[in-house]
């Protein structure tokens, strides 16, 4: 294949824009706080004891969630919030690679008006859970959350709803 003018217009155009996002996504205090949670929070697994056909075992803490150190969310809203599964037809060719290039994980959100890293948490539905933006969804949804679910049944039976956010 040849390269023309038109094709290297192109390329420029997409470096550039990809440089933009990156310096952004980079250059606001935003991403400083959201490095300051990470970085507070201990990612290992607790073990707790479990007693399986009378002998003791140990066996990892399902749904361990790190407290957000601050108190009062930054902001509050009520928004339309979905759900969706790694299926190919929900997402693109790779449904297990967010957009930010992690892997999907319990807790993960998608959504386009906040920032990678943003901590969010919906107490009305479910309870101190806190979630993560690590995805992007669709351009036309610029005010919905996505929640990732395992399974493309459980994103069904979530449906659509129209919950309070807490941002923080």
């Amino acid at each position: 294949m040849v390269l023309t003018k038109k094709h290297y217009k192109i390329i420029k155009k997409t470096l550039l824009l990809s440089a933009l996002v990156i310096f952004f996504e980079f250059s606001f205090p935003y991403h400083l706080q959201a490095k300051e949670i990470n970085n507070s929070i201990n990612l290992g697994p607790v073990l707790t004891q479990l007693k399986v056909d009378g002998v003791m075992t140990e066996q990892p803490k399902i749904n361990n969630l790190p407290e957000i150190k601050t108190k009062k969310p930054k902001k509050i809203r009520w928004v339309t919030v979905t759900a969706y599964s790694s299926t190919v037809d929900q997402c693109d060719k790779t449904p297990f690679i967010t957009a930010n290039g992690k892997h999907v994980y319990d807790g993960l959100v998608a959504a386009n008006f906040l920032r990678f890293g943003t901590k969010v948490k919906f107490p009305d539905y479910f309870g101190n859970k806190i979630f993560t933006v690590d995805d992007r969804m669709n351009k036309k949804y610029y005010y919905r959350i996505d929640i990732w679910m395992p399974t493309r049944e459980q994103a069904k039976a979530f449906g659509v709803k129209y919950l309070k956010v807490e941002i923080y």
